[in-house]
């Protein structure tokens, strides 16, 4: 699966990142190596999973201004910050925003792996998540009015033949209308519709 994910390492250092991606490619992974947060941005792909290893202390765009950068833009990659000047303050601060770890230079190999690890099943997760309510939503769309209505009355609760009543229709027409759009949102009970719906209300 990892072959399928990348990872970008991004320092200004040469020497850091040949050593970095040497260590990172001999367990398998695939690396992106970029000198600068610019090149890292002009190269990314946001399509699929990744994770970013990233330099403090850089040049033009610093790691924490491009940490603030992704997340002003609404890309929440994980970031494993590694830093030969770091401190406590800062640390705690990109944590908090997001960061995977905070590691200080010269980096204990096992800690970047686990964190390296870590951060492309957290974004590998997320694209799944991505896709599933990618998929939900073209489910969603299949809806027609009448079968949105029962959906909104099934799901707190009433009866057929009260939502029969709610909406002026025949009890038989409730149960067509129903079968139908549980067919069309793959979902087999009541209770994995009500969980659907709470998690995906605003596609609802």
């Amino acid at each position: 699966m990892i072959k399928e994910h990348t990872v970008y390492i991004v320092d200004d250092d040469i020497s850091m990142r040949e050593a970095i991606s040497t260590l990172l490619r001999s367990h398998g992974f695939r690396i992106v190596s970029c000198e600068s947060a610019e090149t890292f941005l002009d190269q990314v792909s946001f399509e699929r999973p990744c994770c970013v290893v990233l330099d403090v202390s850089m040049p033009e765009m610093t790691g924490v201004e491009l940490q603030n950068y992704l997340i002003a833009i609404n890309e929440m990659i994980p970031i494993v910050f590694v830093t030969a000047h770091g401190d406590i303050p800062m640390s705690v601060k990109a944590i908090k925003s997001g960061a995977i770890e905070f590691l200080q230079k010269p980096v204990d190999q096992e800690h970047l792996l686990a964190a390296v690890r870590q951060g492309l099943e957290r974004d590998a997760r997320k694209h799944d998540e991505l896709s599933q309510r990618a998929s939900l939503k073209e489910r969603v769309n299949l809806l027609t009015p009448r079968e949105r209505e029962v959906l909104k009355e099934a799901v707190t609760g009433k009866l057929n033949k009260q939502i029969a009543a709610d909406l002026g229709v025949t009890v038989v027409t409730v149960k067509v209308h129903r079968h139908n759009m549980m067919q069309k949102l793959a979902v087999r009970s009541l209770a994995e519709l009500v969980r659907i719906v709470e998690r995906h209300a605003d596609l609802f």
